[in-house]
């Protein structure tokens, strides 16, 4: 990657964003990935790894109404701390991670803004809707609609040979974890120590973020806020850029398509929300949505326009 040349420093830096598109851990910490990204866009290379939170090696559930009841408990508490929506009704637990894993990577090849709103409707079909995306049809369901869209080729892509080895790779690499994450001590509800697998062996905690640079390699683990993302790129690269000015709300739904709260608190400035903003009620808060964004979301008759 080239960059201006009075950026020296930032010439070869990765971040590596270890994540599942169902995990609601990583839900909970889009806004801060989302600032991030926006500070460094052209900066860095940015690259997500599929870790497949939910396997297909992974043993039914044997009471799958318990089992319902009690994630849902879970998202509930972990949305306390992360103040991300959460669905009114959970429909079931995710059956596998590897639909949407496989969608998400395959959208990728349509490019950055693509893939974003990809990934991001494929999250929200668990936490906004309640309707994991665990098969290929829901997959495919979930983004239908994503401007920009090729849904044809994503649906050809992620059931290709190359798109599977890719998520394959990504499910390796997340299963060898650097050593400094297999003990973490940290005040988060969520440190983000390594979780041990079946086999014996561990994978990174969802998420968990890898700065690469040539002076040496952070990972920081787990849920955490803005400040300690933005600390760790800087001892390692100093340099980095100074925060944006906040967009206005217009400009951020337009951009993003969807926010919730803390997004919104996080990323924008001024008078909330803005005129044709879409509002969807969820069990911790509403999401918004622009116009076009709500017209070919699967959220589609649950919307109702933000009064004025």
């Amino acid at each position: 990657m080239t960059v201006a040349s009075d950026q020296p420093a930032l010439e070869a830096v990765e971040l590596v964003e270890y994540t599942d598109p169902l995990c609601p851990w990583a839900w909970g910490s889009e806004p801060v990935f989302r600032r991030l990204r926006a500070e460094l866009a052209g900066r860095v290379r940015w690259r997500r790894v599929y870790c497949v939170l939910f396997d297909h090696d992974d043993d039914p559930p044997p009471d799958p109404a318990a089992e319902t009841a009690w994630y849902a408990r879970y998202v509930d508490d972990i949305s306390t701390h992360t103040r991300a929506p959460r669905a009114l009704r959970l429909s079931r637990v995710a059956a596998s991670s590897w639909p949407s894993s496989l969608a998400a990577k395959a959208a990728e090849s349509q490019g950055d803004e693509v893939a974003e709103r990809v990934l991001r409707r494929l999250r929200e079909s668990v936490f906004v809707l309640g309707e994991p995306a665990d098969t290929p049809a829901l997959a495919l369901a979930a983004v239908r609609g994503v401007p920009g869209l090729d849904l044809e080729r994503l649906a050809a892509d992620a059931a290709s040979a190359a798109v599977l080895e890719k998520v394959r790779a990504d499910r390796a690499e997340a299963r060898r974890p650097v050593g400094e994450v297999l003990s973490v001590r940290h005040e988060s509800p969520h440190p983000g120590a390594a979780k041990e697998t079946t086999d014996g062996g561990h994978r990174y905690a969802l998420p968990t973020l890898l700065i690469r640079t040539a002076a040496g390699c952070r990972a920081v683990p787990g849920w955490r806020s803005y400040e300690e993302y933005a600390t760790a790129v800087d001892e390692l690269c100093p340099g980095l850029p100074p925060a944006p000015v906040p967009l206005a709300p217009a400009e951020a739904l337009t951009r993003y398509g969807s926010l919730t709260g803390p997004e919104r608190e996080l990323l924008t400035h001024g008078q909330w929300p803005p005129a044709g903003a879409v509002r969807v009620e969820t069990g911790n808060g509403p999401v918004w949505l622009h116009p076009e964004e709500a017209a070919a979301h699967p959220a589609h008759g649950r919307n109702s326009p933000a009064e004025p």
